[in-house]
């Protein structure tokens, strides 16, 4: 991979990562309901798990969706019912008494296996190895995938961090109750390119 490709990569992978999408809002949701240290699992998980997945893709996993298209169909299916599952977790997740939370984060293995029904993580892990690594060579896999869990992981703790200090504000159950509303409509929102592809 020459150092212009590389450089391009690594700009996708930003730009991919730090915009919003059904992970970055979840994240800001759980860091403003439970805060940094206990939403680390669910960031490790979207990290390793994503980075996981781009090998996997790359290695020729898509090829199943070309042999068995109605394969893709139920994936859609099962990445709409469970966003909108999860929608329905954030908007419920409000402080019963202090700062004790409905619920909990979401767990490491819960974060990772979200990865497969995320719409805009399939669309980044095929878009980034057709582009960057369009011979599938392992080496040029490799990378992509290491390029990704370098840049994945800080980029969605920024919302995690975000989240967090809008707790400062969202001391009012009110409006700690908008906040997730908001988010989980905004999640279900999400769902428009999968619902209505150009």
């Amino acid at each position: 991979m020459t150092y212009d490709v590389l450089m391009a990569l690594i700009v996708f992978a930003f730009v991919s990562s730090i915009t919003p999408g059904p992970n970055n809002l979840m994240l800001m949701a759980s860091g403003a309901n439970f805060g940094f240290r206990r939403t680390i699992p669910h960031m490790l998980g979207i990290g390793l798990g994503f980075t996981f997945m781009v090998l996997l893709v790359g290695a020729g996993l898509v090829q199943i969706f070309d042999r068995f298209p109605a394969s893709y169909t139920v994936l859609k299916i099962a990445s709409v019912i469970y966003l909108l599952y999860l929608a329905w977790k954030i908007a419920h997740a409000a402080p019963v008494k202090g700062q004790e939370a409905i619920g909990t984060p979401m767990t490491f293995f819960q974060a990772a296996a979200f990865q497969w029904v995320n719409p805009k993580a399939w669309a980044m892990a095929l878009t980034a190895t057709a582009a960057y690594a369009p011979g599938q060579s392992l080496e040029a896999i490799i990378l992509v995938a290491l390029v990704f869990g370098a840049i994945n992981l800080p980029s969605v703790s920024t919302w995690t961090v975000l989240g967090q200090q809008m707790a400062r504000v969202l001391t009012n159950p009110r409006r700690l109750l908008v906040f997730n509303w908001t988010m989980a409509v905004l999640l279900v929102a999400s769902l428009y390119p999968v619902l209505w592809p150009n």
